[in-house]
């Protein structure tokens, strides 16, 4: 017999449809009838965990839902949503059985939070955090564009979860059970991100001394996803638009040509546009790839994420035999903070939460954020020598960014040319580059 997490029984379908979408993306089964018929009818084929009912329904109404409930299936909770909130009817439903009540109009973290309790999501759900109405909207978006073979464009600051959002695409799409692929195309020397993503032959080069199949080949059937792909050289997205256009691909140094079968997402941190009229990206590309665009808005704009996020990675961190939780004063710590370095940033506050708690209680005092702590801190003259060190390395930084921006503007953002002018490594530039947006510097906008 098929078991889900939760039914709900709401005579509107729109209600429903929201309840329905609200809790999947908190990475809970479930699904909807519009009536108690219905629901009786559903309940002698499946089995759910919990069931979520309106009160107020044509037919057989919320009340005698619960006791035909009570009857059958004594073991499942009943969860009465009413719209009239009086105390009267939160005492009729309890005295009926009911486990609990929402009152209409409830939020979403206040319908998550209560579903939560009743049910148990198995360690194997990999759902990703959605309480914000932001990031709601984004995943309901990705779960419809996810039953599509549509190329989709992510685009977000780094740190944020791109790949997050990407493997979530895959999951609930058609290919879910065929391989997700992952390459950076920031972190790959581009020298060698062509050999990556298209594979190669044995002698096709210095060092090829075996044939290796690339990204595309390893992904076929299912997903790949190209992270960052706007730091791909120009010279390259031309060779790769053409595998998308063709649906095949040739190994450096090979002759023949490998059919594909092969879903293809993307992620950029920058305005993809902007890099178009720069002349950075190939507007063909561009096109071939952003059929679908999402954008995943900075931490900082998914104020209702921040708590539930952190949640979460205490959850993935702590031991199975010690349990962990946030005080008032750390939740208040982790809302204030404007989270420049987005998730990324948050989980390692968290890890350094986790170091200096005691009792198994994470306070305000355990909430380090060396930024914020900075400041309106009187030191003593050992301190302040350490600070002071502290100060001008940070002055140094400053410095080294100013000199970065400089030399993009001067180049018109071509990274290649400001490699060479800086005397580093395309590889040592992305790295400088991803740690200026970590900073929160805008790189794009500054050097517009």
């Amino acid at each position: 017999m098929r078991k889900i997490h939760v039914l709900v029984v709401e005579d509107d379908a729109d209600l429903r449809e929201a309840i329905v979408d609200t809790l999947e993306v908190s990475g809970i089964n479930v699904e909807g009838v519009g009536d108690g018929e219905s629901a009786i009818a559903w309940l002698n084929k499946s089995e759910c965990e919990l069931i979520i009912s309106d009160v107020n329904m044509p037919g057989m109404d919320g009340y005698q839902l619960l006791r035909k409930v009570a009857s059958g299936w004594p073991h499942i909770p009943v969860l009465i949503m009413t719209a009239y909130g009086s105390i009267s009817n939160a005492v009729e439903a309890i005295r009926n059985g009911a486990v609990d009540y929402l009152e209409k109009p409830f939020s979403t973290d206040k319908l998550t939070n209560v579903v939560e309790r009743f049910i148990r999501i198995t360690p194997e759900s990999h759902e990703p955090v959605a309480v914000d109405r932001e990031t709601i909207s984004v995943f309901q978006l990705a779960k419809r564009v996810a039953a599509t073979d549509s190329s989709v464009m992510i685009m977000g600051e780094s740190g944020t979860g791109k790949e997050v959002l990407a493997r979530y695409i895959h999951r609930h799409s058609a290919r879910s059970e065929k391989p997700f692929v992952a390459i950076n195309c920031a972190a790959i020397p581009e020298n060698m991100l062509e050999a990556t993503m298209f594979g190669h032959e044995k002698g096709a080069f210095t060092g090829a001394h075996q044939s290796n199949a690339g990204k595309f080949e390893q992904a076929n059937g299912g997903t790949l996803l190209l992270d960052e792909v706007s730091e791909m050289d120009i010279g390259l997205q031309s060779k790769l638009l053409r595998v998308l256009q063709e649906k095949e691909v040739e190994r450096i140094g090979g002759r023949a040509t490998i059919s594909l079968d092969v879903r293809v997402l993307a992620t950029t941190n920058r305005n993809l546009r902007r890099e178009v009229e720069k002349g950075n990206f190939r507007e063909d590309l561009y096109y071939r790839l952003c059929v679908f665009p999402l954008l995943w808005k900075p931490l900082r704009e998914r104020k209702d994420d921040i708590i539930p996020l952190a949640l979460r990675l205490i959850e993935n961190k702590q031991t199975a035999n010690k349990r962990i939780v946030l005080d008032v004063g750390a939740e208040w710590r982790l809302l204030q903070h404007t989270w420049p370095g987005n998730i990324r940033e948050l989980d390692n506050v968290i890890q350094r939460a986790l170091i200096l708690c005691n009792d198994g209680i994470i306070t305000a005092d355990d909430i380090f954020i060396p930024e914020d702590d900075m400041h309106g801190i009187s030191l003593d003259s050992a301190e302040s020598e350490e600070a002071a060190a502290g100060a001008l390395g940070e002055d140094l930084k400053k410095r080294e960014f100013e000199v970065i921006i400089d030399t993009l503007k001067a180049v018109n953002g071509s990274k290649k040319q400001t490699a060479e002018k800086l005397g580093i490594s395309p590889r040592t530039l992305r790295y400088k580059l991803a740690r200026m947006r970590d900073y929160g510097i805008d790189v794009e906008r500054v050097c517009a």
